[in-house]
């Protein structure tokens, strides 16, 4: 099956301007791209006439959290639901990030244990719609020094237990381990601080994984959390609100190894709530405006040196529900300096990096994941918050979404 989508602005995902061009798909893959004035020759089964619009990769949810239940399409308010309405709600929100245009997701955690490995086999097979997916498991974090509890422990402390949960992971098909490092101020006032695991136990989850194929992805808010996340060769870094300077000069020494993604989404939404009066989030938007204000010098210096950061937000609460991820984006543009190129760039080509896979860039012999966008995001990044934009969304070639008009 080839597929021509011709008379399209391209913006491959690397940050370089739109240029006008044609791109010729062949299965799955990317056969080919001529920038104009040069034509692709040779015969296509379809051709899609883009009419002027943007054609650019697919985004990637650097901090997806499909299980956590709300979607733009359905609001839980309650946070755990049983077994089976938490998978009906997994796999709608897989596909509410693949309609709005998110074609890959790097999970950070899950609320069920299994569900994301297999909502992953799914999506892979075809039967269910939805970013491709390095799936994860439970949250793991242990109590902290005053009680803490962000998650559940499994296999008990200590470094065995660790590496007793790598190997349970790996068993299960796990892509990505979540660590829990840090406490959290939203749900537990003056909790950010406070550390959750050992050194030893941090240095034995990172030995496991690596020796199992598994990637770390980290809740790490101080700059002792972070060293730990670095100790163990975390593959991400979530937050990283407290860090000082010696955190960040780290943060940048493993610049070629670890992505960053600062999660804002879930902070401008909290401060933006307006929950009934029985719902007391004071202390969750005063930890919300300490982060932004925190995050708006340590993300632009941490850019400038270097490091890779990427979007995602922490959506699924039902005041940050998915389907408004695309708003990390309008987010990097108007909190951290990010021109809306660079914004796109972090939801694109810095994204497939992060994923391992060969997606976020308009490139031959890359994957065809490939959305075209009534308009130009470059000038004005909020359009891709509007799914009504995206004239078609396709995915290794198929397409999720049609544009109105094809040639056969």
């Amino acid at each position: 099956m080839r597929t021509l989508i011709r008379n399209c602005r391209i913006f491959d995902g690397t940050g370089s301007a739109r240029q006008p061009g044609e791109v010729l798909i062949e299965g799955e893959r990317i056969a080919a791209v001529a920038l104009a004035p040069a034509a692709l020759d040779g015969a296509a089964d379809t051709v899609i006439d883009a009419k002027g619009m943007t054609l650019m990769p697919g985004m990637v949810e650097a901090h997806a959290h499909l299980t956590w239940a709300s979607s733009v399409e359905k609001i839980y308010h309650q946070f755990m639901l049983p077994p089976e309405e938490l998978k009906i709600a997994a796999w709608r929100n897989a596909r509410v990030l693949l309609d709005h245009g998110f074609t890959s997701a790097y999970s950070a955690g899950a609320l069920g244990d299994g569900i994301e490995v297999e909502l992953a086999r799914a999506i892979a097979s075809g039967e269910a719609p939805g970013p491709r997916l390095v799936p994860s498991t439970i949250e793991r974090s242990p109590e902290g020094a005053e009680g803490v509890e962000t998650g559940d422990v499994f296999n008990g402390r200590g470094a065995a237990a660790m590496r007793g949960f790598m190997e349970y992971c790996a068993a299960q098909g796990i892509g990505s381990v979540k660590l829990v490092i840090s406490g959290e101020d939203a749900l537990k006032p003056g909790t950010a601080q406070d550390i959750l695991y050992t050194a030893e136990e941090m240095q034995a989850a990172g030995e496991a994984a690596r020796e199992r194929g598994l990637w770390i992805a980290t809740h790490a808010y101080s700059s002792r959390a972070i060293a730990l996340a670095l100790g163990a060769g975390a593959r991400i870094i979530y937050h990283a609100s407290y860090a000082d300077s010696a955190a960040a000069d780290a943060m940048v020494a493993a610049k070629d190894t670890t992505f960053y993604a600062p999660s804002p989404g879930v902070s401008i939404a909290a401060l933006e709530a307006s929950p009934p009066p029985h719902i007391d989030m004071s202390h969750m938007k005063a930890s919300a405006s300490e982060r932004m204000e925190l995050e708006s010098r340590l993300v632009p210096a941490l850019k400038a040196r270097g490091v890779k950061i990427l979007i995602g937000g922490d959506y699924g609460f039902p005041f940050n529900p998915n389907g408004r991820n695309a708003r990390d984006l309008e987010i990097f543009v108007e909190h951290f300096g990010y021109t809306p190129a660079e914004a796109l760039t972090a939801a694109t080509m810095l994204g497939g990096e992060l994923m391992g896979l060969e997606v976020g860039q308009v490139k031959e012999g890359w994957l065809a994941d490939l959305l075209l966008v009534d308009g130009d995001p470059t000038a004005d990044v909020a359009i891709m918050q509007d799914k009504a934009r995206l004239a078609m969304i396709m995915q290794g070639g198929r397409l999720h979404k049609a544009p109105a008009v094809i040639a056969a």
